[in-house]
């Protein structure tokens, strides 16, 4: 605005001269603008939107934000820019602009894995499904799967190995041991013994079932004898019998 002062001389006889002081006043200065600080947090952390504010030399101020999100490599990671602007009467500004870096560095989470357990090798192993869960979005379960032999052929352990993995590449690995064992004696389906005499000529069977193979011991006196084998799982132990021989074979006789 302008400021205008006439100045009046008059002397005693009414004589005058004028002069005249004009002031303009201008408001140049930019308001002073105060915005949050920088910050960087976790994705599933609380992300406060501060105000900002702005004081004037001369009169009131008003204060604009424009806010822009830039994508990072993962969905967890991105960059909010905050760029405020505080503009006074005359039009003159001033602006400035906070940045907030949202990581996402925190391992997913199973809200539910299979416990290890014990079964015997005839049953029926219950694989059961592990849930995971992330603090900032979606996540894959992958399983790996492999067998540890015991000495004994039905005695083994399966190892589940679980990973659960975000969109950033965080990840949690956990495993479940399953024990596999065969404790269940076989089974006879037939006579257990038999017996022939010394100078006869006889056929004996003795079945027996199993969930897995069975191994058949012989035993008998010692008189020489030929025994006639047939089985599907050609384990015998002979110990007991010396001096008998044997012929041993999976077909027919």
């Amino acid at each position: 605005y302008v400021i205008t002062r006439t100045f009046t001389a008059t002397d005693d006889c009414g004589n005058a001269t004028s002069a005249t002081q004009t002031i303009t006043i201008v408001d140049t200065t930019a308001p002073v603008l105060t915005i949050p600080a920088d910050y960087t947090a976790e994705c599933s952390d609380d992300h406060p939107m501060d105000d900002a504010i702005a004081t004037d030399n001369c009169g009131e101020v008003t204060i604009t934000v424009e806010e822009a999100t830039i994508a990072g490599a993962c969905v967890g990671n991105f960059t909010i820019t905050r760029t405020f602007t505080a503009t006074d009467d005359c039009g003159n500004a001033t602006a400035a602009t906070q940045t907030i870096t949202i990581f996402d560095t925190t391992d997913p989470e199973f809200l539910f894995i299979p416990g290890d357990f014990t079964v015997e090798c005839s049953d029926t192993i219950d694989m059961e499904t592990p849930i995971a869960s992330d603090n900032c979005g979606d996540v894959e379960v992958f399983e790996s799967q492999w067998i540890i032999p015991n000495d004994v052929t039905d005695n083994y352990q399966i190892i589940r190995e679980f990973t659960a993995i975000d969109a950033c590449g965080n990840f949690t690995v956990l495993t479940q041991t399953i024990t596999v064992e065969d404790t269940t004696a076989p089974v006879f389906t037939s006579a257990a013994t038999f017996t022939i005499d010394e100078n006869e000529t006889e056929v004996g069977t003795v079945t027996a079932t199993d969930i897995t193979a069975v191994t058949f011991t012989i035993s008998a006196g010692s008189t020489q004898r030929i025994f006639i084998a047939r089985t599907n799982h050609p384990s015998l132990s002979t110990a007991g019998i010396p001096t008998a021989s044997f012929i041993i074979g999976t077909s027919n006789f």
